[in-house]
């Protein structure tokens, strides 16, 4: 069964980066698990693991347009709160937290390097 294992974000300056993450995750389980060389690795609660890493080849982190990290988490007030300590930890608002017709209550935003983040929970997933 393939699934996947850990996804990465990329970031100019590793110790705020570190520091908005940690903070950010330590709400809904997730805490530091590894270093690497160029990074830190998180683990969530269960599935996939989260990198925050300077880029390998020395350049510039940039974001992806159209790339987003989606985290599920187990309740709509968790999805208002993951939403709000994100944007008081100096992140920016993608879309406020609420219902997305059928599919749940989701929050957007981005983290200090601009990388897209969702936060979200459903009762269907």
């Amino acid at each position: 069964m393939a699934k996947i294992g850990y996804l990465c974000v990329g970031t100019n300056d590793f110790d705020k980066a570190t520091a908005f993450y940690t903070a950010l995750l330590a709400d809904i389980g997730g805490k530091p698990l590894m270093p690497t060389s160029q990074g830190l690795i998180y683990r969530l609660s269960e599935g996939a693991m989260l990198m925050v890493t300077k880029p390998h080849d020395g350049e510039a982190a940039t974001f992806g347009n159209g790339t987003m990290i989606a985290i599920q988490v187990e309740s709509a007030d968790q999805v208002a709160a993951v939403h709000a300590k994100a944007l008081a930890l100096g992140g920016s608002c993608e879309g406020k937290p609420g219902p997305r017709g059928a599919f749940g209550d989701f929050a957007y935003f981005r983290d200090l390097d601009g990388n897209k983040l969702a936060v979200y929970y459903s009762a269907r997933m």
